[in-house]
Parts: structure tokens; sequence; C-alpha cells
């Protein structure tokens, strides 16, 4: 699998190739700092998996550039990464079709997850969206007959996964052990049909239950 990641500072490129070596050590990763140099490597690199993009540096080019590399790597996932934490923003990014907008300012475990996440397959959405209950897909349904079948605990837990949270740091929110959360998930596993957290988020994603 090869990923590039465009970023102007170094020191930013470097950690993201730390989590995502920790996550897959075969991962081949190239690294830019900025556009021009990036979308001569797509023009040479087809095989790309994913692009991991500083959309700060985009500016008002955003939407073009992005809709530019869908065009040309129609497979490739784009992860946009940002100092904003602004929900309008964020919404708009998403809206693009990006599999997954992470902060800067993200805990370096659950954006272990949310890499993880996405390149598994999911998308990532920020938990400050995921509190204000922002409707990203416009395919979230709160009449979702699964949904009924979901304890408050399991749904909360649900959320918690889907912002890349370890079983630890659910617990901690949740003010529960660990032992429950586990319990929790198996639950919500088999509610789900899944065999584990990534599916969950995954389905839960289609099914439109987050």
């Amino acid at each position: 699998m090869k990923i590039l990641i465009m970023d102007e500072q170094a020191l930013f490129r470097d950690g993201l190739v730390l989590r995502l070596k920790q996550i897959d050590d075969t991962l081949s990763i190239i690294q830019t700092s900025n556009i021009s140099e990036m979308q001569k490597i797509l023009s040479k690199e087809l095989d790309i998996d994913s692009v991991i993009l500083d959309i700060d540096m985009l500016g008002i080019n955003t939407a073009e550039i992005i809709s530019k590399i869908k065009t040309s790597h129609p497979n490739t996932k784009i992860i946009a990464i940002s100092s904003s934490e602004d929900t309008k923003n964020i919404k708009k990014i998403l809206s693009f079709g990006v599999k997954g907008y992470i902060p800067k300012k993200l805990d370096s475990n659950i954006l272990n997850g949310a890499l993880k996440l996405i390149l598994d397959g999911g998308t990532y959405i920020p938990s400050v969206l995921l509190d204000n209950s922002l409707n990203l897909n416009n395919n979230q349904s709160p009449c979702n007959p699964l949904k009924k079948n979901l304890t408050n605990r399991q749904s909360q837990v649900l959320d918690l996964i889907a912002q890349g949270k370890s079983n630890k740091q659910i617990a901690y929110d949740m003010g529960v052990s660990e032992a429950t959360v586990k319990l929790h998930i198996n639950a919500l596993l088999r509610s789900l049909k899944v065999n584990n957290r990534t599916q969950a988020v995954i389905t839960a994603q289609k099914m439109g239950l987050i």
C-alpha cells in the first residue's frame, strides 16, 4: 500500500509516518511539502492508495484540487488534515468526498484509530461533529429500526469507537470499567453482525447509524 503525505511541516509529516508505520510497517510512504510537487508525484504514481492533504495549504482551490485527484485517481482515498476544528468547514470538506477529516490537535491514540479506520475502508468524522449530531451524509435516520435495538450505552460506545477512542478512553469518558465497555462492544458487534470495531464503524456508517 502506497501513501502520499502533503504537508508543509516536516515534523508533522514525520509524526504521521510514525503513526502509519505503527499501523502497518509495510506501507510505502511518500512525503512532499508543496502542492506542485504533490501534483507531479500523482502524475507519475498511479498506484497511490491514499493521499493525506493539509487542506489549509489549498485555500480557495480546495474543492478543485480534491476533484482533480478524484478524477485522475478514482480509487485513491483522500484524507484531509487541518488545524481548523470549525464545524462548518469540516462539513464542507467532507462533502467533497474525502474519507476523513483529521484535526491536527487530535490525541495521538485517537489519531491512530482514525488512520486505521480510514485505511480499512471507513470514514473518520471528528467528534466535534458527532457531538453536535450533524448529518454529513444525509443518510442518518432517527427511525432506523436497528438503532432502536441498541441501548443508549451501546449507541454511546458506537459513537466513541467512531471517534477512534480506545477501550480505556471510552471507559474514562463513560465513567465505567474497561470490562463493562468490552461487554457493550461485544453486544454491539453481535447486533451489527460484525467481528471487530472497524467493521462495526463501517457497517454503522453505511446503515446511517452514525
